[in-house]
C-alpha cells in the first residue's frame, strides 16, 4: 500500500470502500470502489458486529478486487448520536529570550485548550484550531514565526463515545484492514462539497443519510459547529410504511422511485396519479405529502441545531445538502422556499480513475474522507497525529510478528 491509501464509509444503509493512490489531478486517483448494502448498523451505530463486518468485508472485497490490490489499513468515517464537540480556548506564555513562537508552542498550547477532564467512557477524536491570537492580535492562521509574549487558541474538540469507537474498529480489523485514522463524517462530507467562498462567508452543510443527518456549519474559513441528529432517511420510509400500510422494503423503493418534492399542485392528473407496485395501489399525492411534511421537520430540525438564532447572518450562503436524501427531486427549491435560504445540493467532484459511481451526494462522505487525507487536514489535527503514530508503530510490530 505505499503510495496509496483508503477510504471507509460504514453507514446505516451501505458501505463504501475506496482504494486510491498520489496520482491524479486532485493528488490521487480512484483505483477502485466497493459499495455493499449494510447490515447490522443502526444510526450510524453498530448493533450486530458479525452482520456489519460481513457487509465491510464484502465492500473492501469489491475495492480490492476492482483496484488489483489489498489494503492492509484505511481511514474511516464515523458518525452517529454519541458525538459531542464543543470550542474551547487556551493560552500559554512565551518565555524563551527571543519570544518567538515555534512549533513546540503549538502543541503545548493546543494541549492546554483541550485538558479539560474528559469521561473515561469518552474518546477524542478531533482537536482542531480554528484560530490563534498573538498578545491579543485577532484572525492569525500560523502563528509560528512571529513574536510574542502570550499565545491562545480557539480550539472545535470532538469526542464520541468510547465503546461505540471499541465496536466499529473491530468490526474493521477482523476483515484484515488497520483503522490508520478516524473522521467525524461532516468534517468529511464537508471537504467534498464546500466551496472555499462559502466556508468563509458562512455556511451549513448537511448530510442526509439512512439513520443520521450530520450537520457541519463554517463560518470565516473554520469550523464553527458539528452535530449529528438521529433523524434521516430512515424517518421518511417510516412513516410511508405506517401511513400508507406498506412493507418497509417496499415503502423505500417506493420513495426512491416516485419521491418528488416538487409536486406540481396545479396539475390535475399529476396530483391523483395512482401507483401501483407488487400489487399495491397507492396515490401519488398521499406519497408526496408524507414526504414532504417528514422533509420540512427534518429541514426545521437542522435549523434549530444552529447556536446562533440569527441564522441568516450566521450562514449567509445558506445551506448546503448532500448524502443519500440530498438525491429527493426538487429537495433545493423546497428547503429554500420552506427556510428562506440559498440552498444548493452538494455533488462530490469528479475524479481521476475509476470514479463515475462517485458522482452522487451519497458518496460525499467516502470522497471526503480521501480529500481529508490528500489535503493534510489530518496533519493539523494534534489528535490524529499522535494517534497515527501509535496506530503505524503498533501495526508494524504486528505485520512483523505476523
Amino acid at each position: 500500500m505505499k503510495n496509496k491509501f483508503a477510504a471507509i464509509d460504514v453507514g446505516t444503509t451501505k458501505v463504501c470502500t475506496i482504494i486510491a493512490d498520489n496520482s491524479g489531478v486532485a493528488g490521487f486517483r480512484v483505483l477502485g470502489v466497493g459499495i455493499s448494502p449494510s447490515q447490522g448498523m443502526h444510526k450510524g451505530i453498530v448493533v450486530n458486529v458479525d452482520e456489519a463486518k460481513e457487509s465491510i468485508r464484502d465492500s473492501v472485497r469489491k475495492a480490492e478486487q476492482v483496484a488489483g490490490c489489498k489494503i492492509e489499513s484505511a481511514c474511516v468515517g464515523v458518525t452517529g448520536r454519541h458525538i459531542n464537540s464543543v470550542n474551547t480556548q487556551g493560552a500559554i506564555a512565551i518565555t524563551r529570550h527571543d519570544q518567538l513562537v515555534r512549533t513546540d508552542d503549538l502543541k503545548r498550547v493546543l494541549e492546554v485548550a483541550h485538558s479539560v477532564k474528559m469521561p473515561n467512557e469518552r474518546k477524542l477524536l478531533h482537536v482542531i484550531p480554528r484560530t490563534y491570537k498573538v498578545d491579543g492580535q485577532e484572525g492569525v492562521k500560523n502563528p509560528v514565526g512571529m513574536h510574542g509574549f502570550r499565545l491562545d487558541v480557539e480550539t472545535h474538540v470532538i469526542t464520541a463515545a468510547i465503546t461505540s469507537i471499541q465496536n466499529l474498529t473491530k468490526c474493521i480489523r477482523s476483515v484484515g484492514v488497520e483503522v490508520e485514522d478516524l473522521i467525524l463524517e461532516p468534517l468529511a462530507s464537508a471537504e467534498a462539497v464546500l466551496t472555499d467562498e462559502e466556508r468563509q462567508d458562512g455556511v451549513m452543510m448537511a448530510d442526509i443519510g439512512g439513520g443520521t443527518t450530520d450537520i457541519a456549519v463554517y463560518k470565516d474559513n473554520n469550523i464553527y459547529y458539528t452535530s449529528v441528529l438521529p433523524v434521516a432517511g430512515y424517518q421518511v420510509t417510516r412513516d410511508i410504511s405506517i401511513g400508507l400500510g406498506l412493507s418497509f422494503e417496499l415503502a423505500e423503493e417506493m420513495k426512491k422511485r416516485y419521491g418528488n418534492l416538487a409536486l406540481d399542485t396545479s396539475s390535475t392528473s399529476e396530483v391523483d396519479r395512482t401507483l401501483t407496485e407488487d400489487g399495491h395501489s397507492i396515490s401519488y399525492s398521499k406519497l408526496s405529502e408524507i414526504i414532504q411534511i417528514r422533509m420540512e421537520e427534518l429541514l426545521r430540525l437542522m435549523i434549530m441545531e444552529l447556536p446562533r438564532t440569527e441564522y441568516s447572518k450566521l450562514i449567509p450562503s445558506g445551506l448546503v445538502l448532500t448524502g443519500g436524501g440530498a438525491n429527493l427531486p426538487g429537495i433545493a427549491e423546497f428547503a429554500e422556499s420552506a427556510l428562506r435560504l440559498p440552498v444548493r445540493v452538494g455533488t462530490p467532484m469528479r475524479l481521476d480513475g475509476v470514479s463515475d459511481v462517485l458522482l452522487n451526494p451519497a458518496y460525499a462522505t467516502g470522497v471526503g474522507i480521501l480529500l481529508w487525507q490528500a489535503t493534510g487536514k489530518n496533519k493539523q489535527d494534534l489528535h490524529a497525529v499522535r494517534e497515527n503514530t501509535v496506530r503505524r508503530f503498533v501495526s508494524r510490530i504486528f505485520r512483523l510478528f505476523r
